[in-house]
């Protein structure tokens, strides 16, 4: 969404770890999630592709990077929400705790990882 700027800071943490990113600025984020099969509940603020995977909101960089070395059989990750200390979303409070979690095609939901 052109109006958020977590996004574009999550966006410069994905360039600082070595991705090439090219944002896409759209008032559609509800049809963008919904074509890449984002489930509701795991929804957040942006939604990224990589490596034939879909990558939902403040995902850390070190997780895109173990999805795409492991190759797990699923659709994609997911930081569900906008987690306080999560990247793009730093600030003078106190970071919460927050899990990134994977989702397949059939609607399972795991831990990935936890913050």
């Amino acid at each position: 969404d052109p109006n958020c700027g977590c996004c574009g800071k999550w966006a410069d943490h994905m360039r600082e770890n070595g991705f090439a990113v090219k944002e896409i600025s759209t008032r559609e984020m509800g049809l963008v999630k919904s074509e890449a099969g984002v489930p509701r509940a795991l929804g957040s603020c942006h939604t990224a592709t990589i490596g034939g995977y879909i990558v939902e909101g403040h995902v850390p960089a070190s997780d895109v990077k173990r999805l795409l070395a492991e190759r797990p059989d699923v659709v994609g990750i997911s930081a569900p929400g906008m987690p306080l200390g999560s990247p793009g979303m730093e600030g003078p409070y106190e970071a919460e705790r927050y899990d990134v979690v994977s989702f397949d095609k059939r609607g399972k939901v795991e831990v990935f990882s936890s913050h």
